[in-house]
């Protein structure tokens, strides 16, 4: 039953997936806010430049799902809060996973299930959450056909550069990948290196298991298309953009821009027309 939504995640012409992140309310940060005041509004835009999944939690999957017709993205249902984010940390740190997650995804005719696996300096309590939570849901996942999509994280100390930003140091990259695929995930979601020409490593150490990768810090046009295209020469399965593409003055063309790297093989000159000056 996996290969069965697997097949509605992945793009059937060019075997990647293209998922629109749009599940940021769930961390209770202000500045992850920026784009998405208005969900429905950024579901109906994202929905209309048809992209292969579209990322949300259990409190806002009704904005796609309710939507008419069998052409929508998939859902992929974000399972796991936490307060880890802000450049100020709280005195206890949490990663908690919803209740009964497949059983919730299932009822929202999901395609995917999401959880992360961080790696914050300092915090290792945080990770064992994060891996308790993962070995929790791995097998209920499989008993239900549910694919599992685990979200390696490498963060910088919050303190230097909030909780949000990549640290794209690849050595630290692979262990955690790898760690994820060991634990089961069906799909790994992992950071971008600093030097995107690195990235077939990162491909190598996840073996079989397709690598969609995260978007990251919001980053000029330019540089987010060129980015993707190496990404895609280097093996990467797809991505998983939020923030590049809801906070983007024109998030319809900032999405057809990217499928066109993602599923066409479009250079990112050839990308850069879809977006309105």
């Amino acid at each position: 039953m996996k290969l069965y939504r697997l097949n509605r995640l992945f793009n059937a012409k060019s075997n990647r997936c293209f998922d629109v992140a749009i599940d940021h309310g769930f961390f209770n940060e202000r500045g992850f806010l920026q784009g998405i005041e208005n969900l429905d509004k950024s579901v109906r835009t994202i929905v209309a430049a048809a992209p292969d999944a579209v990322q949300l939690t259990v409190g806002q999957a009704h904005y796609l799902q309710s939507l008419p017709g069998r052409q929508k993205p998939s859902l992929v249902l974000r399972t796991d809060v936490a307060n880890v984010y802000g450049s100020v940390l709280p005195r206890t740190l949490f990663s908690r996973m919803i209740e009964n997650p497949v059983e919730q995804a299932i009822n929202l005719d999901a395609t995917c299930v999401v959880v992360n696996l961080f790696r914050i300096p300092e915090q290792p309590e945080v990770a064992d959450q994060c891996i308790q939570n993962i070995l929790k849901i791995k097998p209920v996942c499989d008993r239900y056909g549910m694919p599992l999509m685990i979200e390696p994280l490498v963060f910088q100390s919050n303190q230097k550069a909030g909780g949000y930003m990549v640290d794209g140091d690849l050595e630290k990259i692979l262990p955690l990948v790898r760690q994820a695929v060991e634990l089961g995930a069906d799909i790994i979601k992992a950071d971008p290196t600093d030097d995107v020409t690195v990235y077939n490593k990162v491909v190598e150490i996840a073996g079989r298991i397709p690598v969609l990768v995260r978007g990251g810090g919001k980053a000029p046009d330019d540089e987010i298309l060129a980015r993707t295209e190496e990404l895609m020469k280097q093996g990467a399965a797809g991505i998983v953009y939020g923030r590049n593409i809801i906070q983007h003055k024109d998030p319809a063309g900032m999405t057809r821009a990217l499928m066109s790297i993602v599923h066409d093989g479009a250079t990112a000159a050839e990308a850069a027309k879809f977006i309105k000056a």
